[in-house]
């Protein structure tokens, strides 16, 4: 029962009473009726002279002569048809139920549509229309208001992220500024020094990074999507950028298809450059990346394929939440704040469009990006 919708479940519940209301009647009709005709059947007992024939031929009786017909199974005959008349009543009922329900819960299941399409962009175009049936006002008045809440909470969510990363550039920079200072004024230092030096400005470097895309992250709303993207220019662009550390893990960069969209031309190079960058540093040695750009009907497609070790299934939507790793004991060795590829849905998002791995195993990876070709607002 606990897997039947809420309209098979009233159907079934309106049936079950009609149900037990028509054979409660049925119950009432036959015995009232079995108890009349045998009122009848005693008061024409009465009327019939004693030791005439109750059964006769009707074609052997005159048509003038006076008779009186007595028909016999006419109790059984009359509780038949009052069961059947019943069954039909209840198939009917049920099937009345059925569509009667479906009707009544519509104002429910395009409520139910419109959770479904809520995003953290999208909040305040989401609310619900209040001027619904009365049973719905209340449910619609509070879903509004837990969006209003929402969208408060994640404002000032992205205000705070983006004052914190603010604030934290100043100082990581001067940081950053005495560390390569002192070590450019003390050339001699010992060896341990010297290695607590390097750690250390790796650390601030990595803070440093951080800070930034958490910047970029809480003012990607603020971001103007009107630049007309071609994606192949861009895609060889980004290759010349990695080129350095392809080259060092000899990862073979390769291109293929083209498209035409509207969008951040700087916020899709960060897309594209942070999916490139991913692909080569989780790569095998001598392995490849293959970014493919196909189009269909109004969206971009664009694939970005590596011959890595793979996800596993179980984190395979994790990787997109901010400072995930699949696997933290690498994260020295990679570098970086695991923001990466929660940069990346952000931005996906932003456009209108997703971002998901499309095929993992083995012998490597596929990240699927599908953005609208148009402009998105």
């Amino acid at each position: 029962m606990k897997k039947l919708s809420l309209q098979w479940r009233i159907t079934i519940m309106t049936v079950l009473l009609i149900g037990i209301a028509c054979v409660s009647m049925e119950l009432l009709l036959c015995r009232s009726g079995i108890h009349y005709m045998d009122s009848i059947g005693e008061s024409l007992q009465d009327l019939t002279p004693e030791g005439e024939t109750d059964f006769f031929d009707p074609e052997t009786v005159d048509q003038d002569q006076d008779l009186t017909i007595i028909i016999y199974g006419a109790q059984e005959s009359f509780c038949i048809t009052n069961w059947y008349i019943t069954a039909i009543v209840i198939v009917l009922s049920g099937i009345l139920a059925y569509f009667v329900s479906g009707h009544a819960l519509k104002p429910l299941r395009s409520f139910s549509a419109q959770v479904e399409k809520v995003q953290i962009n999208n909040l305040t175009d989401m609310k619900m229309n209040e001027k619904l049936l009365p049973e719905f006002y209340r449910l619609s008045h509070s879903f509004n208001q837990m969006l209003d809440r929402l969208n408060q909470a994640f404002a000032a969510q992205r205000q705070f992220t983006g004052n914190a990363a603010h604030e934290l550039c100043t100082p990581l920079a001067l940081m950053q500024a005495q560390l390569e200072l002192f070590s450019a004024e003390h050339p001699d230092i010992n060896a341990e020094t010297a290695e607590f030096l390097r750690l250390l400005g790796e650390q601030t470097e990595r803070l440093t990074q951080m800070s930034k895309t958490l910047l970029e992250m809480s003012s990607l709303q603020q971001v103007a999507r009107n630049d007309q993207i071609h994606l192949a220019p861009m895609i060889e662009e980004i290759f010349t950028d990695l080129a350095p550390l392809a080259e060092k893990r000899g990862i073979t960069l390769e291109q293929d298809g083209d498209g035409v969209m509207t969008g951040s031309d700087a916020l899709i190079y960060r897309l594209l450059f942070n999916l490139t960058e991913n692909a080569i540093k989780y790569n095998r040695t001598n392995g490849s990346v293959r970014v493919c750009v196909t189009r269909e009907d109004t969206n971009i497609h664009i694939y970005v394929t590596d011959t890595g070790c793979g996800i596993p299934a179980e984190f395979q939507r994790s990787i997109f939440q901010p400072f995930f790793r699949v696997d933290k004991s690498r994260s020295r060795e990679y570098g970086g704040a695991g923001l990466g590829l929660s940069l990346v849905w952000e931005i996906a998002d932003l456009h209108g469009g997703s971002v998901r791995v499309a095929e993992s195993s083995k012998q490597g990876t596929t990240i699927a990006v599908e953005l609208p070709a148009l402009s998105y607002s």
